[in-house]
């Protein structure tokens, strides 16, 4: 492993366990996120940190990085206390964390945002920028990363940048290295390269604690897991002790007997015909139509197009040519606000840069579509307590863990940041809802619940284009398939004859 600058935290230690977490409590206001909870990470493993959104996980993981000081309880590390009051003290102690959502300075380097704060200095005192690419490409040899250090961040992909923030942890030469969600983003064939990075880590003695809602990886390269539910500590076992059954009831309490409960809905009237849709460099003669009841799954590998294609239909990048008939009539979407004025709403892919607004709270969120397309005034007015009513209802529908919806919607966990999105739209009452990564970043239970809610909309006659990266997902729940690979329509498969082979098949054409 690189030795590198800054801090090299990597030690020799004597005990079980290199990090220990004993009765941590934390509370916000109005509510308790921990509530007694432990863990323990063994030197040279990965523990797996499971539970529902809202269950804690990320809350404990920020106490232990320095972001939130506990109320109550303490953490150990190598066997003696430590008083972590800020991340630079975490770092000290050699703990690292790569955050869910990405902390990357988008107008520096690449090599600039691994070394911030610990840039190697000449004999003037100045930055050795030459120094700092070659320590840089040395980091990123190490860990088998083909990226320019001194490129501009702000032009990586998210998946390009999930790598910068991986590297940018193992730089710190860490004795624990906390994996928030890290492959919420990125393709499985970079998952596997994160999986080498992840087991070359744990045999040079690592402790790693890997939070993640997808079973299969849990599975892969988890030798522990500990369950969370509610703020409270349920359970920690061997991975290879328990069945994904297990592990869902352990985070639900229940048992999930049908993550997707496809119901037949009756099949109407075409409601959005797409024809010959291009947008030169992105996608090329887009066609299809979605009819009333349906819900068409959109999948295909990243890049293949699936996500332009669906901002070009409700206005965010329009297309250059093509047609979009909506109702059997022409029409020119040419924003946002002119598709909900023709019944679309959209579920964004990336909530945080593209569909909430962090700052405000959860209300407010809620009901910025429905204000926005007019639909909440009467005479000039708006209905205010007919906007409570309906926020309010659908915060019990999808069950979002909130004080009250006054509370600020960046505190909220991932998964309900998620579900407020989903009301905002559900409001506007729309009747042709596109959907692109629904389920992204939502635990199993939250899962079931939206594909259940997704059913219910079908059966109401609403039209839904489902975009998603996960195939399980795609073949449970669409009447019919669309497959895209490289910007075109690469294949149309019906639900009955729609498997992986046959959709993996299509997609890498």
């Amino acid at each position: 492993m690189l030795d590198g600058q800054g801090a090299d935290a990597r030690g020799v230690y004597e005990g079980e366990y290199i990090l220990e977490v004993d009765h941590v409590r934390k509370e916000f206001p109005g509510v308790v996120a921990l509530d007694d909870v432990q863990l323990r990470i063994r030197p040279g493993s990965v523990h797996a940190l499971m539970g529902e959104n809202g269950a804690g996980k990320s809350t404990l993981m920020k106490i232990i990085a320095g972001v939130y000081n506990p109320d109550r309880g303490e953490v150990r590390f190598a066997g003696r206390k430590l008083d972590i009051r800020t991340p630079i003290d975490a770092l000290n102690s050699g703990i690292a964390m790569i955050h869910q959502e990405l902390n990357l300075m988008n107008t520096m380097t690449v090599a600039e945002n691994i070394w911030i704060g610990r840039e190697p200095r000449n004999a003037m005192g100045l930055i050795d920028h030459g120094e700092m690419r070659l320590m840089t490409q040395v980091l990123f040899d190490d860990l088998n990363i083909r990226l320019d250090p001194t490129g501009m961040v702000g032009d990586l992909t998210v998946a390009q940048k999930q790598m910068v923030e991986i590297a940018k942890a193992v730089s710190f030469r860490s004795d624990v290295l906390i994996m928030d969600e890290p492959t919420s983003a990125i393709t499985e064939a970079e998952v596997e390269h994160l999986f080498r990075i992840i087991r070359d880590l744990r045999t040079s003695g690592v402790g790693i604690v890997y939070i993640t809602h997808k079973m299969n990886e849990l599975f892969e390269i988890a030798d522990e897991l500990t369950v969370f539910r509610d703020g409270k500590y349920i359970a920690t076992v061997a991975a290879s002790e328990v069945t994904r059954d297990d592990v869902i009831k352990m985070m639900v309490g229940r048992e999930i007997t049908d993550m997707f409960p496809k119901v037949e809905c009756p099949i109407g009237e075409k409601v959005l015909e797409v024809r010959n849709l291009s947008l030169p460099g992105v996608f090329e003669d887009v066609s299809f139509d979605l009819r009333q009841g349906e819900i068409l799954g959109v999948a295909g590998l990243v890049g293949s197009g699936r996500s332009n294609v669906a901002e070009a239909i409700f206005g965010v990048h329009p297309a250059e040519s093509g047609e979009i008939l909506v109702g059997g009539k022409p029409v020119q979407i040419t924003s946002p606000i002119v598709a909900m004025q023709h019944g679309m709403a959209f579920l964004t892919e990336d909530r945080k840069e593209s569909g909430l607004f962090l700052i405000l709270d959860c209300i407010a969120n809620m009901q910025v579509a429905l204000l926005s397309s007019g639909e909440a005034d009467n005479h000039g007015f708006v209905e205010q307590n007919e906007i409570d009513r309906l926020a309010k209802d659908y915060t019990e529908k999808l069950r979002i863990k909130t004080p009250n919806l006054e509370e600020t919607v960046g505190n909220l966990s991932g998964g309900n940041q998620q579900k407020v999105l989903i009301a905002r739209w559900l409001m506007t009452k729309p009747g042709i809802l596109i959907l692109d990564e629904p389920t992204r970043g939502i635990d199993v239970g939250a899962k079931s619940e939206i594909h259940r809610l997704i059913t219910q909309l079908a059966g109401q006659g609403v039209a839904v284009l489902m975009i998603s990266s996960e195939l399980p997902e795609v073949l449970g729940m669409s009447d019919r398939i669309m497959v895209m690979h490289e910007g075109h329509v690469s294949g149309f498969l019906d639900r009955e004859e729609a498997d992986q082979v046959r959709v993996m098949q299509l997609a890498a054409k």
